[in-house]
């Protein structure tokens, strides 16, 4: 695995830990949360000018990014902008990608950011050709945070 792939997974792995901070019933404490927002927004801004010539590669670096810029609460008054640089290379990689885990993971992450139908739909017709009674982890952890979005679509509001 070479350094930006790395690096990426780094910072999805410190995305996540952000998003579900406090959700194991263990206590959360400002200045670890302050931490994880700091580390999370320096890793995504050192990241977001990092580009790959690989689609896999290149969609593990759009999913950390999008991940990371949703999951911290600092901006230093350009994160909205860059959100929407990621999400438009996310739409070329989208269109490269097999379907896979990662494309699920980022169709997901994707959806609950635009709320467009589309990709939600294409995220299930790929979840409905796995095999329901061998899921791994991480497709039980994407069908499970799929459904989350899906049922939850805060902060998207549709006004009459």
């Amino acid at each position: 695995m070479n350094d930006l792939t790395s690096r990426a997974l780094e910072l999805q792995h410190a995305a996540h830990e952000l998003m579900y901070l406090g959700m194991d019933g263990e206590p959360v404490y400002s200045d670890t949360f302050c931490r994880l927002n700091k580390e999370v927004l320096v890793k995504s801004d050192s990241l977001f000018s990092a580009q790959s010539s690989d689609v896999e590669e290149e969609a593990n670096l759009c999913l950390a990014l999008l991940m990371g810029y949703n999951a911290t609460i600092y901006d230093d008054g350009d994160k909205e902008q860059k959100k929407q640089m990621v999400l438009n290379r996310i739409c070329l990689v989208l269109e490269q990608l097999p379907a896979s885990l990662l494309k699920v993971r980022l169709l997901t992450y994707t959806y609950g950011e635009a709320y467009e139908e589309v990709l939600f739909q294409e995220a299930y017709a790929i979840i409905e050709g796995w095999n329901k009674d061998n899921l791994t982890s991480e497709q039980t952890v994407i069908i499970e945070e799929l459904k989350n979005i899906e049922e939850n679509p805060y902060p998207f509001e549709e006004v009459e």
